[in-house]
């Protein structure tokens, strides 16, 4: 029964709105079919182990956290600077709502160290889990996967290497959850920029086996958290990592004053903050030598822009479901939104997308470590993931464009990911670092012959046109380095985006390989071609217009294979 009044001028169906049923309420497990088979292929002979767990945190995310991700972000955290005798302390209250996901998802956390015990035992890839957790999470609330998931990896990482022995153990105590337990926090930007590490003014000062660090940083993320990786300078000038915990050793309060907390566009379920260093009591996290600590840390920081890839990800994912769940109910002009030729031109384009950017996600976090993966994925999945939600407003018409349907949040909180852990040019900078000094174009490529390899003998086509693409990516590689320098940097974006497209299509190929071979049918193999054919292939003079529009013809089996109903 409706829960609205039946309006006295249409008493037709046009306006019965509880047919429409967005992502929201729906198992985003059972959903997701090309997550399901992608599971298969990762977790082989776990996935039965596996499945009931993903199946229930299928329906967690589309249920609960979902519902909570759309309460927090009207009702975001907020900040109680003084206690009632006007004392400064600094504490972030978080909303009833982000408590409950929090705990929820702390109930169903596959990225515990018990959790991922428990699954090697039963032949199941922790990795892939921890993946398919952060996917399903990043679809409800990227700010919950952020203020979760921020630094935590990095400050056990380094603090097993350089912390205190008393130290570590309040750290291995404080995650004794594991990573994802949302008691982290980095803090590296301060007002003169986050990038330019020159321009750093917080400074640290010996004291004893510890410090004294002074500073103030400009954009902190989960400003609630309990340990921060901080950045400052040594009285030599090196720039150091450096740990603060809300508590001093001997159980007082740290000197860290939270200023304000940032009124930010999306991502409100995040505290973010000015965050200010009085002569707090901090721990170096690195060794002798200019570049110990700071290397590691920006190790660490590549495994970050994983996490912020996965958000894209997770964003254009919600995107789509909530397009294709529109489009299915809205009518226009006799017939619905997504029984048109120029919809579902659209749909198909994001169904295609959306697919290639989860292939490259998942291969950076359950691949082969690849020095060049992480900027390469993140450049290609964090703006599909603003894209996507800019494409799910308008399939919406005006509805999108209103606060009370869920895809206006989803642009406010996809924008943040092409910023969080380096923006396009930045990566593009790391590109360039990381063949210039470690070469490391030769592994990148290596991969994608090898996945290559892989592809299903039907698409011979389509494979050769990407090894194709792939030499001319070896000589456009070469040609670029013979480049005078201000010139080789104005090329990186392109030649980035360039390794992106030949990567996810050499990975949509090696997955259509992988699927054909196991007997789940050629489905993926259109989704390589459709690829391919829109990233890669020569469309002339006529710019494709002459060409077969197969992704109008095989339609239904691209949907079918991307959102169960």
């Amino acid at each position: 029964m409706s829960r609205y009044l039946i309006e006295p001028f249409d008493a037709s169906d046009r306006y019965a709105t509880e047919h429409y049923q967005g992502a929201t309420g729906r198992n985003w497990w059972r959903g997701d079919p090309a997550l399901r088979l992608l599971m298969r292929r990762h977790l082989g002979e776990g996935y039965g182990w596996a499945e009931p767990y993903l199946d229930q945190l299928g329906e967690l995310t589309g249920g609960l956290i979902a519902r909570c991700a759309e309460e927090t972000d009207r009702n975001p955290p907020r900040l109680e600077k003084y206690d009632k005798w006007g004392r400064d302390v600094s504490e972030v209250v978080m909303p009833p709502s982000f408590e409950t996901a929090r705990t929820a998802l702390m109930s169903n956390n596959f990225t515990s160290p018990a959790f991922a015990a428990e699954a090697v035992a039963n032949g199941a890839d922790p990795r892939a889990l921890g993946a398919a957790w952060t996917y399903l999470l990043d679809q409800a609330d990227i700010g919950m996967g952020c203020a979760l998931g921020t630094g935590g990896d990095m400050v056990v990482g380094l603090a097993e290497k350089y912390a205190p022995a008393d130290v570590l153990e309040r750290v291995r105590t404080i995650f004794a959850n594991g990573f994802y337990s949302g008691e982290a926090a980095q803090m590296f930007t301060e007002r003169t920029g986050g990038s330019d590490l020159a321009a750093l003014e917080s400074a640290a000062v010996p004291d004893g086996d510890a410090w004294r660090l002074t500073g103030f940083k400009w954009f902190a993320s989960n400003a609630n958290g309990s340990a921060f990786v901080v950045l400052a300078k040594l009285p030599t000038g090196d720039i150091k990592p450096f740990l603060v915990l809300w508590e001093r050793r001997d159980g007082t309060r740290n000197a860290v004053r939270i200023r304000r907390l940032k009124d930010k566009l999306g991502t409100r379920s995040v505290a973010s903050a000015e965050v200010e260093f009085t002569g707090a009591e901090a721990f170096l996290l690195a060794g002798e030598g200019s570049g110990s600590g700071l290397g590691t840390m920006m190790q660490l920081t590549n495994a970050s822009r994983l996490g912020v890839a996965m958000m894209g990800a997770g964003a254009a994912r919600r995107a789509l479901v909530e397009s294709l769940c529109y489009a299915s109910a809205r009518e226009a002009f006799g017939r619905r939104l997504i029984d048109q030729p120029l919809m579902r031109r659209k749909l198909a384009e994001l169904i295609v997308e959306t697919e290639a950017v989860q292939a490259l996600v998942f291969d950076g976090l359950c691949g082969p470590r690849l020095r060049l993966a992480p900027a390469l994925i993140k450049l290609r999945a964090a703006r599909l993931g603003v894209t996507a939600a800019s494409d799910a407003i308008e399939i919406h018409g005006g509805n999108g464009y209103i606060e009370q349907w869920p895809v206006a949040r989803l642009l406010r909180d996809a924008q943040v990911n092409p910023i969080w852990e380096g923006g396009d040019n930045i990566l593009c900078l790391d590109v360039r670092r990381a063949m210039l000094r470690e070469n490391a174009q030769e592994p990148f490529l290596d991969r994608v012959a090898a996945a290559l390899d892989q592809a299903p003998a039907a698409e011979a086509a389509t494979t050769d046109l990407v090894r194709a693409r792939l030499d001319d990516l070896r000589k456009a590689i070469t040609a670029w380095s013979a480049l005078a320098p201000d010139v080789a940097e104005a090329r990186l974006f392109p030649l980035a985006q360039f390794m992106a497209d030949v990567y996810a299509a050499a990975l949509l190929l090696e997955q259509a390989g992988w699927e054909e071979r196991a007997g789940h049918g050629p489905r993926k193999a259109l989704v390589a071609r459709l690829y391919t054919d829109a990233h890669l292939a020569d469309h002339g003079p006529l710019r494709g217009i002459d060409r077969p529009a197969e992704e109008l013809e095989h339609f239904d089996e691209l949907l079918s294979g991307a959102f169960a109903d």
